[in-house]
Formats: structure tokens, C-alpha cells, sequence
């Protein structure tokens, strides 16, 4: 059955205009006045806004890290993705070194097929420069795996300069996006063992032993060694001003440069690290959280459009159990947070409802930048004939407080517990499918698909 949504304001990342959008066969029809037909189904948007559906380009899903797996599955994953009003995610497909790659995408995507509630695609995390992940890179890269993510720290994860350069020049000649965590491996490992040999071993040390000088070098070496091979970026949760001044570098010399973003640090400092006892702990994520000054420098830029995207880096870990591993050595608490259900809820509210954003700098944001740079668009990111039915009628009026016990991600904490928030997803479509219908989550796991996307040959 044809489906309608009218009554309801249009937003672009250009425009926002009345008009009803005509989905047929999982794709968006027509976008125009009185387009409802007897026969069709009829959703009355009226007081809300009509937005393209979220695009969450940067989550870890049953990620493993040792011994221990990401709380949420494919399955809780992207149901809680859906409630939030997100109907599109790029996780990653990340080898053991020494694993065939095309074997950690196969692997991968079993884990995810059958499961995943709504749309997905994946980066290729590389981890060496083999000639065997060299020779399989092109031919992913037609597949639909069109993006690379890179580390400059971590064991088992992170890559020298001359493997860094190899892979950034197989990026530029396939025409692919390189998503880069940046941090100055050196000057990590030097900083967490002076503080541990001090007796400093509690979660608000985080902070100290990854400062902003380590992300920023991380960074700007690999925009440096990008520049020589021509290779697209996008610099991962940017949390500081010192890192946002080096991609205003690389512009300036005129390289193509993406920078993401995370809600965690628009919204919180690193004064959450002073909590009492071992609660910092549920905020340690890399890079840590900053100070106020650096917050504020972050909505700047972001008003100022020289972000591309907000991202969660959705990766949650259960305070009790795993979190709780490093109560002795902060060095030894698992990296990340949950924020996928609750990314475009708290942007919506601390940016457009407090005008520090358009709806349309949110959309751009949170569908439709992230959609270009990764090869997504014009299929997703945008309310347009022609692209998936992906739809999302967004209330602005509903009001509710963020509690742990009332969200859909499978982890014992929220680190925005307590946050009011005004503005949520009422419902919710995937190609033209109800995910969630009056704010409640109707979709099922496996209706998700593999997206493939393009890329850009040089």
C-alpha cells in the first residue's frame, strides 16, 4: 500500500517547506500538495516536522575488546537506533592481524544479516598493509564497502606512517573516504605510565593521560601524510579546539577534509570525570571529554558549518562488570559510551531549541552530510524522489527527561541521566516501513538490509 505523509513540514538540508511526501514501493514518489489517494495509508504530520531519517556513521555494535563484546547487538542496536529516529548505521568490519580481510567482512556481515532492524553499512577498519589487504581493497570497494578507518593508537589496531601512507594512496586512486582516529600513541602510553607510577590510578585521570596535544598530532600527521597522496578524511570526534585548528589548516591548503563530531562533547566536560567514588568511569571514552572552553569552540564550529556530521561512537559498556574492570587502574576501563537512541533528541534540543542550529544545519548534521561522505547519497540523507522512504515525523513539542530505564539500548547507565529534553521522534519509517509508531519501536530485527555505497574513482 502506498503510503502518505501530509499535513507536516518538509526539511532539507536547503529548505523547509508544507508539502505531503508520496512513498511507493519503499521509495519516495512525489513530494507536493494534496498528493493523498483513497487507498493510500495516511499519516497526519500536522505540528510536526518531516525529516529524511538519521544516519549514524560512526557505531561499534558487539564490538570485542579482549575478552569483552559491546553491549548492544545488531539486534538492540539498531532497534534503539530506530527509536531515536535513526534508520541508517555504518559500523566496521575489523580483522585480527594476520585475518583475510574479505574473512572479518564476511564474518561480519553474519552477524548483522537477519538482525539488524534498520539499514547498515560498514567501514573497512585496515590494520596492516599487507599485500593480501592491498589486493582485496579495490574489489570491497566495488561491493559497496567504500569507506577505511584507520588508528593511530591501540594495540593491534594502530598503523606507522609508511602503512598509513600505502593505504591513503589505495584510498585516493579508489576514490574512498578514510574516517581516521587520531592520537599520538607515544605520548599516551608516556602520560598513562607516569600517572600510574604516581599512584594515580582513578577514572579522573582519563583526561590526563590523553591530552589534547596527543589527538591533535594524531590528527595532523595524517592529514600531512594525506595531503602527499590526495586521500579524502574525516577526522573522528573531534573533541578540542586544538584539533579544530589543525583541519582549519589542511582547508586552508586546500585538502578535502570531513570532521565529525559526538553529542558527548557538545553536551559535557570533563568535570564528569570529578565524580564521587569510581562514577567517572562511566565516562571514560577516547578521546575524554574537555573543558567548557573547548565545548563552546565546538558549537561555534558547528553553527559555522565546518563540521560535516554528529556521530555517536555509540559503544556501550555496562558500568557493573565491565566498566567496573578498571577500579584500579583506569587505564584498564573499556573506551566508549552508549548515545545512538539519543543522539538526534539531545542535538534537537540543545541546538535547534536553543537556536543554536537550524532544522536544516540538523539535518545536514545528522542525515545528509554524513550521507555525502560516505557514498550514501542521494539514496539516503535527503527527502527526495527518487531516495529510500526513510522518514522520520519529528515532534517538536514532545518533552521528556533521558532515564536509562526507559531507553532501548542494552546498558546499565545513560550518561545523560536525569537530561530534559524537547523534541522526539513520533514516528518513524524504513522504506516506507513503520520502525516506530506513537514513539513505540514496531519494527523487527532482520529487517535492516546491507547498503551498499559508492564511491568516487580518482
Amino acid at each position: 500500500m502506498d503510503l502518505v505523509v501530509v499535513n507536516g513540514l518538509v526539511v532539507t538540508a536547503d529548505a523547509q517547506f508544507k508539502a505531503d511526501v508520496l512513498c511507493r514501493q519503499g521509495r519516495i514518489s512525489a513530494i507536493g500538495d494534496n498528493l493523498f489517494r483513497q487507498g493510500m495509508e495516511k499519516i497526519d504530520a500536522a505540528g510536526c516536522y518531516v525529516l529524511p531519517g538519521g544516519i549514524d556513521a560512526h557505531v561499534h555494535l558487539q564490538m570485542p575488546v579482549g575478552d569483552l563484546v559491546s553491549t548492544d547487538d545488531f539486534g538492540s542496536g539498531t532497534a534503539a537506533a530506530a527509536c531515536g529516529g535513526t534508520t541508517t548505521i555504518v559500523d566496521f568490519a575489523t580483522p585480527e592481524r594476520g585475518q583475510a580481510l574479505e574473512e572479518a567482512v564476511r564474518l561480519r556481515r553474519a552477524e548483522a544479516d537477519g538482525q539488524a532492524a534498520i539499514d547498515y553499512g560498514l567501514h573497512l577498519a585496515l590494520v596492516d598493509d599487507s599485500e593480501e589487504t592491498l589486493a582485496a581493497l579495490p574489489g570491497l570497494v566495488r561491493a559497496g564497502y567504500s569507506s577505511f578507518k584507520i588508528y593511530t593508537v591501540y594495540d593491534g589496531l594502530y598503523l606507522e606512517d609508511p602503512a598509513i601512507l600505502r593505504l591513503l594512496q589505495v584510498a585516493a586512486e579508489q576514490g574512498v573516504t578514510v574516517l581516521v582516529h587520531g592520537e599520538n600513541r607515544a605520548i599516551v602510553d608516556y602520560c598513562t605510565q607516569r600517572l600510574l607510577q604516581a599512584g594515580h590510578s582513578a577514572p579522573r585521570y582519563h583526561p590526563q593521560a590523553r591530552p589534547a596535544a596527543a589527538e591533535a598530532e594524531g590528527a595532523a600527521r595524517v592529514m600531512a601524510l594525506a595531503q602527499v597522496t590526495g586521500a579524502t578524511l574525516c577526522i573522528a570526534h573531534v573533541s578540542c579546539e586544538q584539533v579544530l585548528e589543525e583541519v582549519r589548516r589542511a582547508r586552508a591548503r586546500g585538502q578535502a577534509v570531513h570532521a565529525e563530531t559526538c553529542p558527548h562533547y557538545l553536551l559535557l566536560t570533563q568535570e564528569e570525570y570529578e565524580r564521587p567514588g569510581f562514577e567517572g568511569a562511566k565516562y571514560v571514552l577516547t578521546p575524554p571529554l574537555r573543558s567548557e572552553v573547548d565545548r563552546e569552540a565546538l558549537w561555534q564550529a558547528l553553527a559555522a558549518g565546518e563540521f560535516q556530521q554528529v556521530s555517536t561512537d555509540h559503544c556501550p559498556w555496562n558500568y557493573a562488570a565491565q566498566k567496573e574492570r578498571g577500579r584500579e587502574n583506569f587505564a584498564l576501563i573499556p573506551n566508549g559510551a552508549a548515545g545512538i537512541e539519543t543522539r538526534l533528541p539531545l542535538l534537537w534540543s540543545e541546538g535547534v531549541g536553543r537556536g543554536r542550529l537550524s532544522p536544516e544545519q540538523f539535518v545536514q548534521l545528522t542525515a545528509s552530510g554524513p550521507a555525502r561522505a560516505f557514498g550514501l547519497y542521494p539514496r539516503k540523507g535527503v527527502l527526495a524522489p527518487g531516495a529510500d522512504a526513510d522518514i522520520v515525523v519529528w515532534d517538536p513539542h514532545r518533552r521528556l527527561t533521558l532515564r536509562a530505564a526507559d531507553l532501548h539500548q542494552r546498558v546499565d547507565y545513560c550518561p545523560y541521566e536525569g537530561w530534559p529534553v524537547q523534541g522526539y521522534p513520533r514516528d518513524v519509517f524504513l522504506r516506507g516501513r513503520p520502525l516506530v509508531r506513537g514513539g513505540q519501536f514496531v519494527g523487527e530485527p532482520g529487517g535492516g538490509r546491507f547498503v551498499e555505497r559508492s564511491s568516487q574513482p580518482a
